[in-house]
């Protein structure tokens, strides 16, 4: 009698991901246990600590995975017909359409509760974003499309305003995060960034409901 094949650690972990998104889009983050994930992904519950020191840490990584995967930032990197400003509203547009990740965005809304989580996905959002969102401000400001002095300033905003909007972490109701829209987009427009237009507002007020 054959002996099974045993899995290889990547296999393992690959396959808790993909069960933990599948568990996560449809029965929510909060109402998925560990239990749930590894009984999905077929394996004991001490396999998934091999890998993962708990659910936070494996939404954390399929956010990491769904953004590198569909990276909008080097989708726009090397067009030749797209000034500055028209690539980062380009990686904006592009960032709503990517409905997977969206949804996963609006999971990780209740892990960001906990202090130590928000303070670490802050702290991931400035590493991998703002160098990227700097690159794309700094080539807009070399072809004129963006005139702005505050460059590195705006590139350390932006990845901190959806933190901002998150009723999690600054508690308000639908009609403060609507306020709170208009007054980036005018800040920023008044920064000479002026990206963000009624059909975004509108988009993250619906995200955040």
């Amino acid at each position: 009698m054959a002996r099974p094949v045993k899995k290889q650690p990547d296999q393992w972990r690959r396959e808790i991901l993909d069960a933990a998104k599948e568990l996560f889009l449809s029965k929510g983050y909060e109402e998925t246990a560990i239990t749930d994930i590894m009984e999905r992904a077929g394996g004991a519950k001490g396999m998934f600590y091999r890998f993962f020191k708990g659910k936070e840490e494996v939404m954390h990584a399929l956010g990491d995975e769904l953004f590198f995967r569909n990276n909008p930032f080097e989708a726009v990197r090397d067009r030749t017909d797209l000034n500055g400003l028209e690539k980062i509203r380009e990686v904006l547009s592009l960032d709503r359409a990517d409905e997977e990740r969206e949804k996963i965005n609006v999971q990780a809304i209740a892990i960001l509760k906990d202090p130590k989580i928000l303070a670490a996905a802050v702290a991931a959002n400035r590493r991998v974003l703002t160098p990227l969102w700097f690159a794309l401000i700094e080539e807009g400001r070399r072809d004129g499309s963006i005139k702005t002095a505050y460059a590195r300033e705006l590139s350390e905003l932006l990845p901190l305003v959806n933190f901002w909007l998150m009723p999690t972490v600054f508690p308000g109701d639908a009609g403060a995060i609507q306020k709170k829209c208009r007054f980036i987009a005018e800040v920023l427009e008044a920064m000479g960034l002026p990206i963000i237009d009624d059909k975004m507002q509108g988009r993250i007020q619906k995200l955040w409901k």
